[in-house]
């Protein structure tokens, strides 16, 4: 007689279902997919119009095929930072949008745009290239730079913050960040 082993039976559901719950098409996920190439398309036409009518003062731009662009003012000296490098940087973030600014690293720029936070020490931060503790944007960036360089960011929503609603940064938004790189360990 060919008896089938009950917990076997109940494993092969088990798996099947953990399985067909990984699928990226799974019909219980939280929402639609972001779809980045149709972000990214939609993204180099903003930029485009940006920097056809943005006055930024720069010896050369790198346009990296992810669609950040990097607009070198002043070049740096030594080595770039590679996977492990701790970055220490002053920082202010905008929205090409509209010139919004939403985040910097210095007291007065932040006082000026009702930014302030008695709260919070305006110094510069560091982060290690690598470890996704910074937007996607500026880890591309950031390893295309020198030590000692001053720069902006111009970052599609992909490398962003995607489509999440933050506080003062509306979904698929293209930020501007303009970087003083001062330095790596």
């Amino acid at each position: 007689m060919n008896r089938t082993n009950p917990y076997f039976s109940v494993f092969s559901l088990l798996l099947a279902v953990a399985i067909s719950a990984c699928e990226p098409t799974n019909p219980f996920g939280n929402g639609p997919t972001y779809n980045i190439e149709e972000n990214l398309e939609r993204d180099r036409v903003i930029i485009d119009e940006y920097l056809a009518n943005a006055e930024i003062d720069s010896l050369y731009r790198i346009h990296h095929e992810s669609g950040v662009i990097i607009i070198v003012q002043e070049e740096g000296e030594g080595t770039r930072p590679m996977v492990g490098s701790v970055v220490y940087t002053d920082y202010t973030g905008s929205l090409i949008s509209d010139g919004t600014v939403f985040d910097t690293s210095f007291e007065d720029v932040a006082r000026e745009n009702d930014l302030f936070d008695e709260e919070r020490e305006y110094l510069p931060i560091q982060f290690t290239v690598g470890r996704a503790e910074v937007i996607q944007g500026w880890e591309i960036g950031f390893q295309r730079l020198r030590p000692g360089s001053k720069a902006v960011l111009l970052i599609p929503s992909p490398y962003a913050y995607r489509d999440a609603d933050r506080e003062a940064i509306p979904p698929n938004s293209v930020l501007r960040f303009d970087v003083d790189f001062l330095g790596i360990d």
